[in-house]
């Protein structure tokens, strides 16, 4: 069972266990009436503690941070690939393929799914939460929690500096100008159960675009989301004429020029919710973009 350690500060002297789970490392009170319950779930200098117990400068406090039940329904572990790009005892990074979702759907039974990837390498018990989740089609780099208290921490921070995000993908035709921002609210399409749409009541949605290159009536676009709406980037681009490249929701089904939205997950900057440091990855284009337009 992972935990996080944290030395007492004169300021927080004198300071209940409560008090410093809940307002200085951020547990919710779902979590620290399960720590409660767990028998090594919070230590103060070694032994066990409770939550009324005062604290004083240089105490340790050692509290576990893994999930102490496993999930109701079991992955199906499953022989798929999935490119690990870093991991710690808190997390872990992955390079999503195109064609797997985070969890089984009733819509998509025997899709590939990355639980049941990760079932078959590190068992069927093994407990993750996705942080930033990419639809079925998108490839690239997509974060995940090793326990319900890490996964709250990167929540968090989405949408914020502390967690960027940034894609490559590929649209039809060239956008004018070539680089700039798209306001505009999303919501559900009435007339389908998985578009999305703009609307005038939808919740807000911000997407900063910059066309990179062009290749006959294709372009190669930098896109970076400052909300996480549904469907987001597809929509957006759709929204103002240049659908993605594959995209048979929003634009036109093209297999035989890509079988997929052309979305790429390609670069990823998030502050560690444990240690601070701050994490940095990035990954190329997939080969099927790659065909499209080369990236520079």
């Amino acid at each position: 069972m992972e935990t996080i350690e944290k030395i007492i500060s004169p300021s927080e002297d004198g300071a209940s266990v409560r008090h410093i789970l809940k307002a200085c490392l951020h547990f919710s009170t779902h979590a620290v009436a399960r720590l409660t319950r767990a028998e090594n779930g919070i230590l103060l200098n070694g032994r066990r503690a409770r939550t009324v117990d005062f604290v004083h400068t240089g105490d340790v406090l050692r509290v576990e941070t893994g999930d102490h039940r496993p999930p109701k329904i079991l992955p199906t572990p499953g022989n798929w690939p999935l490119p690990i790009v870093w991991e710690d005892g808190h997390l872990l990074v992955i390079n999503k393929p195109a064609g797997m979702t985070a969890h089984v759907s009733n819509f998509l039974p025997d899709t590939p799914t990355v639980a049941g990837a990760l079932a078959y390498t590190r068992g069927t018990d093994f407990i993750f939460h996705s942080v930033n989740r990419l639809d079925k089609g998108t490839t690239g780099l997509m974060v995940v929690a090793k326990s319900g208290y890490i996964h709250d921490l990167l929540r968090r921070s989405l949408h914020t500096s502390r967690f960027y995000r940034e894609y490559r993908a590929v649209c039809v035709g060239c956008p004018c100008p070539a680089a700039g921002v798209i306001d505009a609210p999303i919501g559900r399409d009435e007339t389908s159960t998985v578009r999305r749409c703009v609307r005038p009541d939808g919740a807000a949605a911000v997407s900063y675009y910059q066309v990179l290159a062009r290749r006959d009536n294709l372009s190669l676009l930098k896109l970076i989301p400052e909300t996480g709406r549904t469907h987001q980037l597809r929509v957006h681009m759709a929204s103002i004429g240049h659908p993605l490249a594959g995209d048979w929701l929003y634009g036109t089904e093209e297999p035989d020029l890509i079988p997929r939205p052309a979305l790429h997950a390609c670069a990823l900057r998030l502050s560690h919710p444990v240690t601070g440091e701050l994490l940095s990855f990035s990954v190329p284009l997939p080969d099927d973009m790659a065909r499209l337009i080369p990236e520079l």
